[in-house]
């Protein structure tokens, strides 16, 4: 469905940009990844959505960009238009987290959740945008998929910076939605409960080391406080939410935010 396309998705090199660079390898599109990792791990990365896409013929590329740095960011785009010549799907994935009390939370820890979380996404798409607009002669063809969260819908304690950046995030789908709902670009937001990240797993670690308790309990008390199906989504899940945008089907699926959170959004 999508050979010949080129997709973007920063922080791919595992959780869910890796999982949704795998689902969109084997529909066909190119990869441009990009996160941080050691060496080996990126290789493995770059290898995973390879073999995900052998039957289709694409090609992976990695760029190391800082997200946090809008310069990295236009080499990074400037580099997977001169590779692939544009990039058709861009997907903004990349974030961090920080846990603390308002009154508490480090400045710099704020701004770098602020810088990587929501900035990254608006020069990502700022820089994305003019290309998708001119193709399909003109007419525009292009899909900006915004990995927000469950937290760009509804607020927990402790987390000011995360939920304030996804919150924005979910805007910026809106505006974007719109400043291009007569031509071929889409945005779309994509709000998952809670899926097994190493992100999410050092909340596991911390509520297992607090309440004294195992791995695998300390993931049931996670998921029991929030998310009615008791289960993680899984990046696999997202990856196809993440294709099906792309298809012909989604055309005129504009501006939303989805949520896959287990039921979290609907108590």
């Amino acid at each position: 469905m999508l050979k010949g396309k080129t997709a973007l998705v920063t922080g791919s090199t595992s959780g869910i940009g890796l999982g949704i660079a795998q689902a969109l390898a084997r529909q066909g599109a190119n990869l441009v990844l990009n996160g941080f990792g050691d060496p080996a791990a990126i290789e493995a990365a770059q290898a995973s959505v390879a073999a995900s896409g052998t039957a289709t013929g694409m090609t992976v590329a990695y760029h190391g960009a800082d997200m946090s740095k809008p310069a990295e960011i236009e080499a990074m785009m400037a580099f997977a238009a001169e590779r692939f010549g544009m990039v058709d799907i861009l997907v903004n994935n990349a974030g961090i987290q920080h846990v603390s009390k308002i009154e508490d939370f480090p400045v710099e820890r704020w701004d770098a959740v602020i810088a990587i979380n929501l900035s990254s996404a608006f020069h990502a798409t700022r820089l994305a945008l003019p290309a998708m607009k001119a193709a399909a002669g003109g007419n525009g063809w292009g899909r900006i998929i915004n990995v927000a969260s469950v937290h760009g819908l509804v607020a927990s304690a402790e987390k000011s910076a995360y939920v304030a950046a996804k919150h924005g995030v979910v805007g910026l789908t809106k505006v974007t939605a719109l400043e291009n709902a007569t031509t071929g670009v889409t945005c779309n937001a994509i709000c998952p409960g809670w899926v097994l990240t190493p992100l999410v797993q050092k909340q596991v670690d911390a509520k297992a080391v607090a309440m004294k308790v195992s791995n695998e309990e300390a993931k049931k008390l996670l998921l029991g406080e929030k998310e009615p199906s008791m289960q993680f989504t899984t990046p696999e899940e997202l990856g196809e939410l993440a294709v099906f945008f792309c298809s012909p089907a989604a055309n005129n699926v504009r501006g939303v935010a989805w949520n896959m959170d287990g039921g979290w959004t609907a108590q």
